[in-house]
């Protein structure tokens, strides 16, 4: 008998004693769910997203592919304009293993221009719209683009001026839609005339035909420990993995999607177009979330299925009750975020069918899923789920370091139920190249950070989540705090380096020390800023309006330090890290700090003192 199958059967045995624990049924259902993935994982990896859009489109080209503003853009449609845009894309020149950027809201020409390069087999890096200056200035930059497409939005193409000094001397070309016919700003090209004159021919699939799965299809950005955005390599066969996500809820073609998370992220273009793709079904498309349409916006388009992250969920409560609430013909939502305490109201007020929750992340290698409809949980974490697929584990950690803590043999540690641990998953040994896992396009310092080497034995390569999870008795597990230089604010990462970055920017500013605070009945973490002074300055009121205005300018919304702290004195560097961990723990808790305490006053145009009355009229709002 081999030692795996002794091992095996040891693990039956285990699964086996466990036979009783009131949960199985849900691990029955979760391992239903995951086969139903795994079988369209089979057909999903035959060929590359482009390859299965060209296929909807041919068999159902009147279908309605795209529904947006209550126009309606068949299958037909977006592929003749994707089609444009890879004639365009042919006439520059450009060839397959290329890279386009495109900074575009949520639009049609959003779908057509990506799915245009893709038929060219050009990877497109999806910046992030929110972005401005300096942290836009390095993730354009990022992936060595040779062309930026700009959307039609103004504010776009000013954020994109304000730095074009910056792209000049890397040769960037700057397109944009919504230019019309006029004489075009300095050096940014109208892509209106030629659109206009594009043909509709298609573009044989024999100029991608070198691309394979292990080529890039994208690239997505996420705030890391490093301070700068980092694009993250999704390849065509990770592209294809996304596809079959929605099939845990058995999207199928008579399916009508809405998605209003943004397009550049990975549930909103991954999960949510390439599964629409991959079972021939409409999305509904917006350009940005409105709690106070959103349910209307659904009933008036038979929206099915929709994507959410846990804020999504907070705003749609704080909506005024109607009888309206129920009346919709959505069947299952999927997402992250959705927290304990508002999970049952959700359930009650909004009657839907079926809530997924998942746990997982555009770099990582595993997932948790919540197939049964717990309040609360990601997932599971039980024998007979390790059974199945053994690929996940919760080990102790160091807070103030974000590493796993070793045993004396130099072997983590997984943590007993109920102790919080970091999240850790096996990267299989066929993604990793020369024993390095190559998941963000720049310094391989950055995914060598996200690597945990000889985890449980020798040899092995874990995946650092970055994330503290907690199991209970009956092994459901739950998201417990985000840990490291990142934290979660209004549904984005913010990297406290890039605050940190900026802040200190101002010349009366000695050092920022940046940390997320909980802030009661909002997920995520809030930013706080712990700021010293150059010596013989001041944080009075002419300093506090200019840092307003710097943030304000600098930073997109999610990013601005929603409280300030006054540090009397810098911290020593080598204590850096233990201090944060005590300013995190303070947070803005005036019965412990006697440093002043301020908090951003859009009312006021500046960052004004925080009194008590501030702080509970601050806490009750939306923030």
């Amino acid at each position: 008998m081999s030692t795996k199958f002794d091992q095996g059967s040891a693990k039956a045995l285990e699964a086996l004693n466990y036979k009783l624990y009131p949960s199985l049924q849900d691990d029955v259902e979760t391992i239903r769910v995951l086969n139903r993935r795994e079988k369209g994982r089979q057909l999903a990896l035959q060929s590359l997203v482009i390859d299965k859009f060209e296929k909807q489109a041919a068999a159902n080209p009147k279908k309605e592919f795209l529904i947006f503003e209550d126009n309606v853009f068949t299958y037909e449609f977006v592929d003749q304009m994707a089609c444009k845009v890879a004639n365009i894309a042919k006439s520059w020149g450009l060839k397959a293993g290329q890279n386009v950027a495109i900074m575009m809201e949520n639009e049609p020409a959003f779908v057509w221009t990506f799915l245009g390069l893709q038929k060219m087999g050009i990877s497109v890096a999806l910046i992030n719209h929110n972005l401005r200056l300096q942290p836009l200035q390095h993730s354009i930059l990022a992936t060595q683009p040779s062309h930026l497409i700009v959307g039609a939005d103004k504010t776009l193409l000013q954020a994109v001026t304000a730095i074009l000094d910056k792209l000049k001397p890397h040769n960037v070309q700057v397109w944009a839609y919504g230019l019309g016919f006029d004489p075009p700003p300095s050096d940014i090209h109208s892509l209106d005339p030629l659109l206009l004159e594009a043909l509709t021919s298609a573009i044989s699939p024999v100029v991608r035909r070198g691309i394979s799965t292990s080529d890039v299809c994208c690239y997505i950005f996420t705030s890391g420990t490093t301070g700068n955005p980092k694009p993250v390599k999704v390849s065509q066969g990770r592209a294809n993995a996304l596809c079959i996500t929605l099939l845990a809820v058995s999207l199928n073609s008579s399916d009508r999607l809405y998605i209003v998370l943004p397009l550049y992220h990975t549930v909103g273009l991954g999960i949510g177009l390439f599964s629409a793709i991959f079972v021939g079904a409409t999305v509904v498309l917006s350009r940005k979330f409105s709690a106070s349409h959103f349910w209307s916006d659904c009933r008036r388009h038979d929206a099915t299925v929709f994507l959410y992250i846990g804020e999504l969920f907070r705003y749609l409560l704080a909506q005024p009750q109607s009888e309206l609430d129920s009346k919709h013909s959505v069947r299952a939502v999927y997402g992250n975020g959705l927290r304990r305490d508002i999970w049952s109201e959700v359930e009650r007020r909004f009657r839907i069918p079926q809530i997924m929750e998942f746990f997982g992340a555009t770099e990582g290698t595993s997932l948790f899923l919540n197939a049964t409809g717990k309040p609360g949980a990601v997932g599971r974490l039980s024998p007979l789920l390790s059974l199945y697929n053994d690929d996940k584990a919760l080990v102790r950690f160091d807070y103030a370091t974000a590493a796993p803590l070793r045993d004396k043999n130099g072997r983590c540690m997984k943590v007993n139920i109920g102790e919080p641990g970091l999240c850790l998953s096996i990267i299989p040994p066929n993604v990793l190249e020369n024993g390095a896992y190559r998941i963000y396009h720049g310094p391989s310092s950055n995914n060598e950070k996200k690597m945990a080497r000889d985890v449980f034995q020798e040899g092995d390569v874990y995946f650092n989540f970055g994330d503290v999870l907690v199991m209970d008795k009956d092994y459901w597990v739950y998201f417990h705090d985000r840990i490291g230089d990142t934290f979660r604010w209004k549904g984005e990462n913010v990297s406290t380096l890039e605050v940190s970055n900026v802040m200190t920017s101002l010349s009366f500013v000695y050092d920022v020390y940046v940390y997320g605070v909980k802030v009661p009945g909002h997920d995520g973490k809030a930013g706080m800023a712990a700021v010293t002074m150059n010596k013989g300055q001041s944080l009075g009121p002419k300093e506090l309006l200019k840092l307003y205005d710097h943030v304000m300018v600098e930073l997109p919304n999610y990013a601005r330090p929603l409280f300030l702290r006054n540090l009397g004195q810098p911290v020593i560097t080598n204590t850096f890290k233990q201090r944060k961990v005590e300013l995190i723990v303070e947070g803005y808790d005036q019965n412990v700090i006697t440093d002043p305490l301020f908090f951003l006053d859009h009312e006021n145009s500046t960052y004004s003192t925080l009194t008590q009355g501030h702080l509970s009229k601050l806490l009750s709002s939306k923030l």
